[in-house]
């Protein structure tokens, strides 16, 4: 059940003199009033049904404990209040959302009930693999039952969500978008239930470089029904490569044989909406790997309210002229060049996602976060388990990996990923979100970054930074697009320039202070 976050009072100045005081600042400081949420409990990681690798190792963003110098004494201002969002750099409107019997408690349905409702299924667009045993698809999605819930009731669950505002003081299409969010995270997931396809040939959705489009081609046939190996988990999720059958003659051309990736239309057997598009992909050839939110689209994840308004309620809106650049790498590079988006946004509110891309977007595969990575830690190691499944899949390709700087969780893993796979990181194209919008407060870590070779990433701060690079022979930067890399934290909005930046002891404590005076009002939400 989702918990009413609603504001209570606290008197803030012992925390802000104790800083003020720390940084050598005059402390003449008025008494702040700050409001602050009721935080609830963090839920409870369920088992994973997809193992980690323990080899491994899975990072935590602790941006205001890892400041060097000055910023150490920052949390002990702040006190252990601080919400865990904060210094993870996840949203908290990202998390807690509830599953199974909370749905149905917060709800007051029964068994009964939920028994009348048709079985939906949730498909995530699968990528395929070439093996010597034939094509491995990877079906993945969730198995779910929406309950009936009344207008009224409706209302007031979407109401929880928002931030300083009413449902009933939006816009119409704003109002409809937020009811129809919030059904689809109030629905009840089913364990134990057997998932089937029916596959069958894609026609052309747009040519490369147009919405719905890409480099894939439609096969002469592979039509063909598939029964998923396993039963839904207790989460009702299905993640696993299956085989399917490789049609001599007009069917589907083998992977070894073809550059150009062939789409398949799968539909889950028994649901009207659990439908996707296939992607399968050669061994050889480009990937470019993308997340979604402030790269692709407007979201300001760094700015809660407007975060959860511009992912809840309003309609998705692409940042600057990033299609462009999609086009444009659709149709200029190799037709064995693969999209592959991935979001650790929750599996339940990637509708929308998907929809965005299909219309804006060259189509391509997706990736998405299961329900059984359900807190802050979970969610910050999830993005890495993905992206080195992928890599895994294809340890022949080529991939381009393409985000912002207000993600922690890429901030670690691009680099990593560099340094782990050099033969494989072709590129790493992030957007500087602090440079960019001074709503972005919080400091990023460029140190995964040192000793990489400089010409293999960029960071960027407009789409055109990106035009004229020749990605298939390895250029990755626009020379004349200054680096500034300081192999430290970061952030050009509140003028931190990193352990190697030249800052005299004032100016870094005037830093620290900035950083914990973010963290405070970030308490405001």
């Amino acid at each position: 059940m989702v918990s009413q976050r609603s504001p209570r009072w606290l008197i803030l100045p012992a925390a802000y003199a104790a800083v003020a005081s720390a940084a050598a600042v005059p402390s003449a400081t008025p008494t702040v009033v700050v409001p602050v949420p009721l935080v609830a409990p963090a839920p409870l990681v369920t088992p994973a049904a997809i193992q980690f690798d323990s080899l491994r190792s899975y990072y935590r963003r602790n941006i205001l404990s890892d400041i060097e110098n000055d910023g150490k004494s920052i949390l002990g201002a702040l006190g252990s209040d601080v919400p865990s969002y904060v210094l993870s750099g996840v949203p908290n409107f990202f998390q807690d959302f509830p599953t199974g019997d909370a749905v149905k408690s917060s709800l007051g349905i029964s068994d009964s009930d939920l028994a009348a409702t048709p079985t939906q299924a949730l498909l995530i667009p699968p990528y395929a693999n070439w093996t010597n045993e034939g094509w491995n698809v990877r079906f993945h999605g969730n198995i779910y039952k929406t309950p009936n819930i009344s207008s009224s009731k409706l209302d007031d669950l979407a109401n929880k969500f928002l931030i300083g505002t009413e449902l009933s003081s939006l816009p119409t299409e704003q109002q409809n978008q937020a009811r129809n969010l919030t059904k689809e995270i109030f629905v009840v997931q089913q364990g134990g239930v057997n998932v089937s396809f029916h596959l069958e040939p894609s026609p052309s959705n747009g040519a490369s470089g147009q919405p719905g489009g890409g480099q894939a081609i439609t096969p002469g046939g592979g039509t063909q029904n598939i029964t998923f190996p396993y039963e839904t988990t207790v989460e009702g999720d299905f993640d696993s490569f299956v085989p399917i059958k490789n049609v001599s003659g007009a069917g589907l051309l083998a992977g070894n044989e073809t550059e150009n990736i062939q789409r398949m239309n799968v539909y889950t057997n028994g649901s009207i909406d659990g439908n996707a598009t296939a992607y399968l992909v050669p061994p050889t050839g480009i990937t470019i790997i993308s997340d979604i939110d402030d790269i692709l689209r407007v979201t300001k994840i760094y700015e809660p309210k407007e975060g959860l308004l511009n992912s809840f309620a309003r309609a998705f809106v692409p940042w600057m002229n990033m299609p462009d650049i999609y086009a444009n790498w659709s149709r200029s590079l190799p037709n064995s060049t693969h999209f592959h988006y991935l979001t650790t946004t929750p599996e339940q509110v990637t509708r929308n996602y998907m929809d965005f891309i299909y219309k804006t977007y060259p189509g391509g595969s997706f990736d998405t976060r299961p329900l059984n990575f359900s807190d802050v830690n979970a969610t910050l190691s999830i993005r890495l388990f993905l992206l080195n499944k992928i890599f895994d899949t294809y340890p022949e390709r080529k991939f381009v990996l393409v985000a912002d700087t207000s993600n922690a969780d890429v901030m670690k893993d691009y680099p990593l990923l560099a340094h782990d796979r050099p033969n494989n990181v072709q590129c790493i194209f992030l957007r500087n979100t602090s440079a960019t919008d001074d709503g972005d407060k919080l400091p990023y870590d460029t140190s995964g970054f040192q000793g990489l070779n400089n010409k293999s990433y960029m960071f960027f701060k407009t789409p055109d930074d990106l035009m004229g690079l020749d990605i298939a022979n390895g250029q990755c930067l626009n020379q004349s697009i200054l680096q500034n890399l300081t192999f430290g934290y970061q952030d050009e909005a509140i003028g931190i320039h990193g352990a190697a930046g030249k800052t005299d002891a004032r100016s870094g404590a005037i830093g620290s202070l900035l950083i914990a005076m973010v963290a405070a009002l970030m308490l405001m939400v």
